[in-house]
């Protein structure tokens, strides 16, 4: 899949430049922010119509210090227009590559959260000349054969599409831990039902975690990986991420005792995992 050059390049704020390459239909939106002298880092959002917007914005300025720090919206998101077609993991992959040669920041050290793990992974099997170091959070390498994953999707498709409050409902509950949820009270956690509402573009990623397979790829890997994987994690219980690692040669693993947001229940642990891998020589 080939890639047009930047089609536009606005200014959003002092530190954040706005873009759009084109690949296979797709405009695909990203994001640069920050101005680090180390290797740039791309963010990969996970399921949702918000796409980096929700997944990243308390995090990334954690990164922009050390790092260019580069955010793609993948179709299915607010802000990447393509034809509606089902999406396919390779799809998604080819955006990311388009988007991190459009930007012109490669090797990128390539983090993949949840849905975007597996695109990630994809990506640095698929051309590993542009991934210099890889992280998989909370991922997961295939969804037929696990039964509760391939469940646990399918309501997600049921319920997005016949009442959409229970589907906001039902991923804050499988998205955040039972001791999180607690100790941030009603009002907070009302607070986040509508975060991830059932657009047509969720739920096209929704529909993307019920056929995800990339376990021909991972041998393919060629990229230093570290596999962060999510203790209490309702929605890829952590086997999956260990999964990941036992199948990806030159990977290491560390667990965060949180839920599957990890990133949010435990953001200081989570940035300092980060920032000492890709850190190091």
């Amino acid at each position: 899949m080939s890639a047009t050059a930047t089609l536009t390049a606005t200014l959003t704020t002092p530190t954040t430049v706005a873009a759009t390459v084109s690949v296979a239909g797709a405009r695909v939106h990203y994001e640069r922010s920050g101005s680090g002298t180390g290797p740039a880092l791309v963010l990969v959002h996970g399921t949702g119509s918000g796409g980096s917007a929700v997944n990243w914005s308390r995090t990334l300025p954690r990164f922009t210090a050390g790092h260019t720090v580069i955010t793609p919206d993948l179709s299915g998101t607010d802000r990447t227009t393509d034809d509606g077609a089902p999406l396919t993991v390779e799809g998604l992959a080819a955006q990311v590559i388009a988007v991190i040669e459009d930007a012109g920041v490669g090797p990128v050290d390539l983090l993949g959260f949840s849905m975007g793990a597996p695109v990630s992974a994809a990506v640095a099997a698929l051309r590993p000349d542009l991934v210099r170091r890889l992280i998989l959070v909370a991922g997961w390498a295939h969804t037929e054969g696990d039964e509760y994953l391939r469940n646990l999707f399918t309501l997600w498709k049921q319920i997005g599409v016949s009442d959409p409050a229970a589907f906001g409902r039902a991923v804050a509950m499988t998205g955040f831990s039972r001791g999180f949820l607690n100790s941030i009270g009603r009002e907070q956690v009302e607070l986040l039902i509508p975060n991830m509402p059932p657009t047509p573009g969720t739920l096209r990623h929704v529909d993307l975690d019920t056929r995800i397979d990339i376990r021909d790829l991972l041998p393919r890997i060629e990229a230093p990986t570290l596999v962060i994987g999510a203790a209490r994690d309702l929605t890829v219980p952590v086997e999956n991420s260990r999964a990941l690692h036992r199948a990806i040669a030159h990977s290491t693993y560390a667990e965060i005792d949180a839920g599957h947001v990890a990133f949010f229940e435990k953001e200081d642990e989570f940035v300092r995992l980060v920032g000492e891998f890709t850190l190091a020589s």
